[in-house]
């Protein structure tokens, strides 16, 4: 079970957490995790680079390890990378000093300095520390692509009913999202460029825009 949009008041409880970005202008902001693997991330970068659009990727380290190539490309292609741990870590199942090592093991691999939890979940104690070093990305739209549950369109509707300027949109470039992110990505880029929209990675340095 998951929220598709994140409950206003839990983005005003944890204000330090970038939960969206100024909704100033049409702009949104694609996110992946899990990546990057070859069987789906390099069409990810192909479908971004036809709608002229950026992201950011959080990457886990070991398939960072594995993948470097893949990994290279995402620079290359002006996307934002970001620290999605080294094994992809539960923080409410992992000691503080393990999850901190392992972070610490995917920042030689995965440059800059955005950090998003695997699973959303991190302990208040392993994010005082984090925030040291990393801006926290979180979100307020979930499209549910890694759920084997939902169905492509509902995935879809997810997003369309819950973006709006300055969204934080969360999807998986991994094999149990790839059935979905291939139906949703090109709607979702196609719908929101017609109209009028911006698909931009999140920057090195972030003005909260939670405020």
């Amino acid at each position: 079970m998951f929220l598709a949009k994140t409950p206003t008041f839990i983005q005003f409880l944890l204000p330090s957490m970038i939960w969206k970005m100024s909704g100033t202008d049409k702009s949104l902001y694609l996110t992946f995790d899990d990546g990057p693997i070859p069987e789906i991330t390099p069409w990810v970068l192909e479908t971004l680079d036809q709608y002229q659009a950026k992201a950011t990727f959080f990457c886990v380290g070991d398939n960072v390890r594995k993948h470097p190539e893949i990994y290279s490309q995402l620079i290359q292609r002006g996307h934002a990378t970001g620290n999605h741990t080294f094994n992809h870590l539960n923080g409410w199942t992992n000691h503080n000093d393990h999850y901190l090592e392992n972070v610490n093991k995917c920042r030689d691999l995965v440059s800059g300095n955005l950090f998003r939890p695997p699973y959303g979940r991190i302990s208040p104690k392993q994010f005082r520390q984090l925030k040291k070093e990393y801006q926290i990305v979180m979100w307020d739209v979930l499209s549910g692509d890694f759920s084997a549950n939902l169905k492509p369109e509902v995935c879809l509707n997810n997003v369309l009913r819950n973006a709006k300027a300055g969204s934080i949109i969360v999807m998986h470039d991994s094999l149990k999202a790839e059935k979905n992110l291939r139906y949703v990505l090109p709607k979702i880029l196609d719908f929101y460029s017609e109209s009028g929209y911006t698909f931009k990675s999140i920057p090195q340095s972030i003005t909260n825009a939670n405020q």
